[in-house]
């Protein structure tokens, strides 16, 4: 809302430009135009721009080569952006951005291109974070905003680390979840900023989880003990996953007016039998009010149970059994298999030094 997401958007196309405008004039760097991964960006889902030919109409507009679009959200800048801890940062981030490869397989960056500056001239407004109010007039700063099944999926860095400097606690979220939400959150967030974090909230609905156990959507609002039983798993899922962070756990039940109050004792139930507190919120009908007793919930459940936060998996641990340990410890998986294309391109990762880096692993929403 202050044009940050323009500016994500306008840094990205600047790379697409400059990558076209290279090959143009001359390819000093010998760019293979087949190889080029670099998309461009727009703020808006339009499945015709997906997948596109580019530098059509003639010798003057460039070498028509295949290319695409992908929303602004989806941006490698916008992951960039929000990792950043200041502007220097993010303009030595902005360079080691791959775009493709030459002609002979090497991988060519925005540094190459000369493109990490400018790229960041555009960002520089928009890397100080957007202070804003709630309706009951609490701060709150918006920042940022990667997408969640590709990219990490948090607000920024900068944003975090000001918030932690001004208040006495910080509420930060992290999308899509309590298993890749919440794995990002930790094994790169918190890890690349050393960040620490005191405590976890779950939030859950009872209609999610009566879902979950089986019940039709248009059945929700019935009470119905027996599949709220078998949805609990989904929660008891989330909730061990981060249990293995060493991060106290609280689980918030976001209440509907469709809600009973046995529905609600038997999820407590439950909860207590997994060692954590959970807590009725409604303060989507009674605004700050209706959370009170989950906010003294929180700040109990920190001064009585300290973090002995850590990462899933230390940085020295290969991409192969990295990727290996998310799969088994947060998705249930028994074990990962890849064919030789896939398995090489983890070999070649790790030879152009990425082997220590986190690995952020991508799902569907389904």
């Amino acid at each position: 809302f202050t044009g940050d997401f323009h500016a994500i958007g306008a840094a990205n196309n600047l790379l697409a430009a400059l990558i076209d405008n290279h090959v143009y004039w001359g390819n000093k760097l010998d760019i293979d135009t087949r190889r080029v991964t670099w998309r461009r960006a727009v703020d808006m889902n339009d499945r015709a721009l997906r997948s596109i030919v580019s530098s059509l109409g003639g010798a003057a507009n460039g070498y028509p080569r295949e290319a695409g679009f992908d929303i602004t959200v989806a941006s490698e800048v916008m992951a960039i952006f929000c990792l950043a801890t200041d502007l220097a940062d993010l303009q030595r981030r902005l360079g080691q951005i791959q775009i493709g490869q030459t002609r002979d397989k090497k991988a060519v960056t925005a540094k190459d291109l000369s493109a990490a500056g400018s790229m960041a001239a555009l960002l520089k407004d928009a890397l100080a974070p957007n202070l804003v109010q709630t309706l009951e007039n609490n701060p709150a700063f918006i920042h940022g905003g990667p997408f969640a099944n590709i990219a990490h999926g948090c607000n920024s860095v900068i944003a975090t680390k000001a918030a932690l400097k001004l208040g006495d606690y910080v509420v930060t979220e992290a999308g899509f979840g309590a298993d890749l939400g919440a794995e990002k959150f930790f094994d790169i967030k918190c890890r690349k900023a050393g960040l620490k974090p005191d405590c976890v909230v779950i939030v859950a609905t009872i209609r999610a989880l009566k879902m979950h156990g089986g019940v039709a959507k248009d059945d929700l609002k019935k009470e119905n003990l027996e599949a709220l039983e078998k949805g609990f798993a989904n929660l008891e899922r989330h909730v061990g996953n981060v249990k293995k962070y060493g991060v106290p756990v609280v689980v918030s039940v976001n209440r509907f007016s469709s809600d009973t109050e046995t529905e609600m004792a038997l999820i407590k139930r439950h909860c207590e039998k997994l060692g954590v507190e959970c807590v009725l919120a409604d303060q989507w009908a009674q605004g700050g009010a209706g959370a009170v007793e989950l906010a003294k919930t929180v700040v109990r459940t920190i001064e009585e149970k300290p973090s002995g936060f850590h990462p899933l998996y230390p940085d020295d641990m290969t991409l192969w059994e990295k990727t290996r340990t998310i799969a088994r410890e947060i998705y249930g998986a028994s074990d990962i298999s890849a064919d030789k294309a896939v398995k090489d391109r983890f070999a070649e990762l790790e030879k152009e030094g990425f082997g220590k880096f986190p690995i952020c692993m991508a799902k569907t929403q389904y």
